[in-house]
């Protein structure tokens, strides 16, 4: 919780690091990554909270002694542990990390807050659903205002599905791997302890343990990798071309989708160009693939030649307000204000990916965000010097992915991170 505050850690790399530091596993390792998660998520709503049972708001509390009280509240009503467990443990913290005086404090608030479960609450702190519907779906489900705005009118406006897709962003996602074809099996990944995937024909999801330690994934013939992630790359080799053999991944790290280019390609006797800005993000690629062509190359100001390539993947830099679930800092850390400077790259990476693909080839835009300015807007600036396909056709297996021709994936319809994927042919 401090790293995150003070360092702008990333949770979901400083825990797994954390946890063998620890030599935490199992039950134990659940309920520390149970602990930071699920408060990390919920801070918006705890604060609220806190507030309501404090002499002074959250801002103006020591930041340790914030984290500890957070971490208290979260046990109070987010878990099963015992109220009188949860509030000793917390006391015990403050007093070991911030001091005796502290934890009076601590312990004042959290006696407060175990006086009542947590939609009680809510009816407490929230604003009233009538009145201010954002407002109250922002203090329920933990995210900030202008994020509940933007969901909601990627949704359409509709509410009640905007609450049910908050609530999934609070959710613990499942782990999905991905089994790389001509490299690994579904049945060897399944073999291991995963379940086949509901929708990619080469997922599995993997209910428990560690997924670093499966043979395969240490040896980059699988690999972590959410289901509509694969998917959205799936889809774009399914358009059939009269040529083919020549792909680009553009803005390829850390590498998630070039692996599974990567091996689709060789299986077709074809060839794939992974680049990325980045030398440290280029060289994740370079670890993940086998094939492919791995290169430092800024895609606004690219080195290949123009009209070189059959099938480009265009996954955008974008906020990532569709893994939520997965980064449970972001919501916090994501500003607005980037949203201008995101959008003017992205239209730039579609034009030079355009330009990279040959008349008659294809290019996927991808993002990892439902925010409107980031997806609908962009592509649609595009529309007459392409041919928009129906990304809906080549993702058969996967329902409710929206009126089209872009499909959207949501945590709420599909269970996994909310993508987005336009396919367009160069006239």
């Amino acid at each position: 919780m401090r790293a995150v505050d003070e360092r702008d850690a990333y949770a979901n790399l400083l825990m797994p690091s954390l946890l063998r530091q620890r030599r935490l596993s199992g039950r134990d390792a659940a309920l520390a990554t149970e602990l930071a998660y699920g408060t990390l998520r919920g801070l918006g709503t705890y604060d609220e909270i806190i507030a309501a049972c404090s002499d002074r708001p959250p801002e103006q509390v020591d930041p340790p002694l914030l984290d500890a009280i957070r971490l208290g509240v979260h046990q109070l009503l987010k878990t099963r542990i015992p109220p009188h467990a949860a509030v000793s443990a917390t006391i015990d913290l403050v007093r070991l990390r911030v001091g005796t005086g502290p934890s009076r404090y601590a312990n004042a608030v959290l006696r407060k807050v175990a006086g009542r479960t947590l939609e009680e609450w809510l009816a407490i702190v929230a604003p009233p659903r009538e009145e201010d519907p954002v407002g109250h779906l922002s203090v329920s489900h933990s995210h900030p205002r202008w994020i509940v705005s933007a969901l909601r009118d990627a949704l359409g406006g509709d509410v009640d599905e905007t609450a049910a897709l908050l609530a999934a962003d609070n959710d613990r996602p499942r782990v999905a791997l991905v089994a790389r074809p001509g490299r690994c099996s579904v049945e060897e990944l399944v073999e291991a302890g995963g379940e086949r995937a509901r929708y990619s024909p080469y997922g599995v999801y993997l209910p428990e343990g560690d997924p670093g330690s499966l043979r395969a994934v240490g040896e980059a013939r699988a690999a972590v990798q959410d289901e509509a992630s694969q998917l959205v790359a799936l889809a774009l080799t399914r358009v059939p071309l009269d040529a083919d053999g020549r792909w680009l991944d553009m803005c390829a790290g850390p590498g998630g989708k070039a692996g599974l280019l990567d091996a689709i390609a060789v299986q077709g006797g074809g060839h794939l160009l992974a680049a990325d800005a980045q030398y440290h993000r280029a060289r994740l690629v370079w670890s993940t693939t086998k094939d492919a062509e791995v290169v430092v190359a800024d895609g606004t100001e690219p080195p290949w030649r123009a009209g070189a390539f059959d099938r480009v993947m265009l996954d955008a830099p974008c906020t990532g307000l569709g893994a939520l679930r997965r980064r449970p800092e972001a919501r916090w850390r994501r500003d607005p204000r980037s949203i201008p400077e995101l959008t003017s790259l992205q239209r730039r990476l579609l034009d030079s990916a355009l330009e990279a693909v040959r008349p008659g080839g294809v290019v996927a835009y991808v993002t990892c965000s439902p925010h409107l300015a980031e997806t609908r807007a962009v592509v649609d600036d595009v529309r007459d010097r392409v041919e928009m396909l129906d990304a809906r056709e080549f993702l058969p297996e996967v329902p409710d992915l929206g009126d089209g021709p872009y499909a959207q994936f949501w945590p709420h319809r599909h269970g996994t991170d909310a993508m987005f994927v336009a396919l367009m042919r160069r006239r």
